[in-house]
């Protein structure tokens, strides 16, 4: 019983994402004439902070796992 409710639940989510579809992505330089503006698609949103964030978590998460390494390698 519980193959069929895992299989019937696979089903559902698989087949549920035709009816939650996005929207369509608003056309570009807001909605007005095409090439009547240097507007980038997207409006130029920002990544450079969330970037370095990103990979400032990275090595520090990286550092922390070469040091756990070499504690437990010293240790034995």
């Amino acid at each position: 019983m519980k193959k069929v409710k895992n299989i019937l639940l696979t089903l559902t989510i698989t087949l549920s994402f035709t009816a939650l579809l996005a929207q369509a992505p608003p056309p570009p330089n807001g909605g007005s004439a095409p090439g009547g503006g240097n507007t980038p698609v997207g409006n130029g949103a920002p990544i450079g902070s969330g970037l370095f964030i990103l990979l400032g978590l990275g090595a520090a998460y990286g550092g922390k796992k070469i040091y756990d390494l070499r504690k437990e390698t010293l240790e034995d």
